[in-house]
């Protein structure tokens, strides 16, 4: 069984260390360039190019962070490379990119984006990616049949699910996926504690929570998972 320590060894930054999009800002170089240096791991966002490359970008339209307008979807890696984040000196990065940056120096912990009727391409652009790095990653997705069309690659890369709600249904088709085959869970802070979350501890899968902002969601995640993807303060100084 892979040694999946290295998820909850130490904090992981939410879309790397960034200081809420004012200098630095999320899922750019600068950002993980901070995490790094504060030894936490990195969680980061990919959606898909039109070419079929993996790009370090949470949001579908380029609007919000970018000078541009309209969806990642519908241009290439080349162009979106081209487009600068927040108008820094940082610009969106390739996937690929990203792990020659990081190069192993802390984990990751890649989410991989709805991207519709191209999930599967999207699922077989990061299998690519990180099937040569040497460095601490793991893979996850809030959308099912990405987890699915992930663990089809057989990547031997360690594949989570994100996930919230506490319902029902919801835990349910969350439980799906732990009989189905997953090596964590990513649940959100403020759906806990749960039935789903503690079965899956129960079953030996390490679970972090997402985004803790406040001491009360570090308690919360510290009683009933094992580590935190955090954002806007420093937990070294909390």
């Amino acid at each position: 069984m892979t040694d999946l320590a290295f998820l909850t060894a130490r904090p992981i930054a939410h879309r790397g260390l960034h200081d809420d999009n004012r200098q630095r800002w999320e899922n750019t170089a600068s950002a993980f360039h901070a995490a790094i240096a504060g030894n936490f791991g990195i969680e980061l966002d990919v959606q898909l190019s039109a070419d079929g490359v993996a790009m370090v970008f949470h949001d579908a339209q380029l609007d919000r962070l970018t000078g541009g307008s309209g969806l990642v979807a519908d241009r290439s890696a080349d162009a979106l490379r081209a487009l600068a984040v927040g108008g820094t000196d940082d610009s969106i990065m390739t996937l690929g990119e990203t792990l020659a940056l990081v190069g192993g120096a802390v984990p990751l912990v890649i989410e991989m984006k709805d991207n519709g009727a191209r999930n599967a391409d999207l699922a077989r652009a990061v299998a690519q990616d990180v099937a040569g790095y040497g460095g601490p990653a793991a893979v996850m997705s809030f959308e099912h049949g990405l987890v699915d069309a992930f663990r089809a690659m057989e990547t031997g890369v360690p594949l989570g699910l994100t996930a919230s709600g506490i319902s029902d249904t919801a835990l349910a088709e969350h439980r799906a996926q732990l009989e189905a085959g997953i090596d964590f869970v990513s649940y959100q802070v403020a759906a806990l504690p749960n039935a789903f979350v503690a079965e899956a501890r129960a079953h030996g899968l390490p679970v972090i929570t997402w985004t803790v902002r406040t001491p009360e969601q570090v308690a919360l995640t510290y009683a009933h998972a094992d580590q935190m993807t955090f954002e806007g303060f420093d937990p070294d100084a909390a």
